[in-house]
């Protein structure tokens, strides 16, 4: 199998333009589990683990932009986690210390796998992608770029440069189940983010459906209850937020879970979430 280890940008597109069905390879955490079953053919590896370019990442203003190539683990770092919380508690959970060594968030993008631990957290921020062939250059929200249960945008001959997410003002939260404690699929996840700025909760929800899921009517109906001078809601504001949750949630039964469970975890998650961001008045 031929292999072509790009050490720049312009060596993996153009490798990609030569070859543009070719499998891009970065950390290898989830496709080399389907190379090795057998269940992904390969002919060519274009290997971009070692692109300076795609391992940056850059706090610009209201913006952060990070190479498609950053680790769980940079992730996780003081810098990272002080600017976007739950995108750091999200790679938190991911496999194990290994894993996280190596897997990186162009490549839980690429999956675009429901139980992606990033994805929600991502969609919650609205974030942008830019999109790569050695003659093109492209933004794609991600909403646009995920389009179903481990499919996407991306055409032969791209890659995913890098991804932009704003840095908000307020209090961030990622939740996750699974069957067993650590190094877990998620059977249901729930991102809560505050903006203070705008006065607005963004959420998502994760592992409950074809791929995450925005509940509008919830983020809506808790942003106009927020004491936002306080950071303090009502209980029931709380409760009634879990209920739309838990409403917006699309599962199916399957190994890991059944449909009436993964609901009644996203209610329980997002409550717990927005129990963790906002104080209770008490009456």
């Amino acid at each position: 199998m031929p292999v072509t280890v790009a050490r720049s940008l312009d060596d993996a597109l153009s490798a990609l333009e030569e070859h543009p069905n070719a499998l891009i390879l970065a950390g290898g955490t989830d496709v080399m589990v389907e190379v090795n079953k057998g269940t992904r053919p390969v002919e060519q590896v274009i290997s971009i683990g070692r692109v300076p370019e795609l391992q940056d990442w850059e706090h610009e203003g209201d913006w952060l932009h990070l190479g498609a190539a950053v680790t769980y683990t940079e992730l996780m770092g003081e810098e990272l986690s002080s600017l976007v919380p739950a995108l750091a508690q999200a790679a938190r959970t991911v496999g194990s210390p290994q894993i996280r060594n190596a897997g990186t968030i162009g490549g839980n993008l690429g999956t675009s796998s429901p139980a992606g631990d990033t994805l929600p957290a991502l969609f919650a921020l609205n974030a942008i992608l830019t999109i790569r062939s050695k003659t093109t250059v492209k933004e794609v929200p991600i909403d646009e770029f995920i389009t179903g249960v481990k499919s996407n945008s991306l055409n032969p001959g791209e890659l995913i440069e890098k991804i932009r997410v704003p840095v908000l003002e307020g209090p961030q939260e990622f939740c996750k189940i699974g069957p067993r404690n650590a190094m877990v699929i998620s059977v249901a996840s729930f991102t809560l983010l505050t903006d203070h700025q705008e006065k607005q909760v963004k959420s998502c929800l994760g592992t409950v459906g074809p791929v995450p899921i925005r509940p509008t009517e919830a983020e809506d109906f808790i942003s106009g209850e927020v004491n936002w001078e306080q950071n303090t809601v009502r209980p029931e504001v709380l409760d009634n937020f879990a209920a739309l949750c838990s409403s917006a949630a699309r599962p199916i039964d399957d190994h890991r879970g059944s449909a009436a469970y993964r609901r009644h975890a996203i209610r329980v998650l997002s409550r717990r979430a927005a129990s963790r961001v906002f104080s209770e008045e008490i009456s």
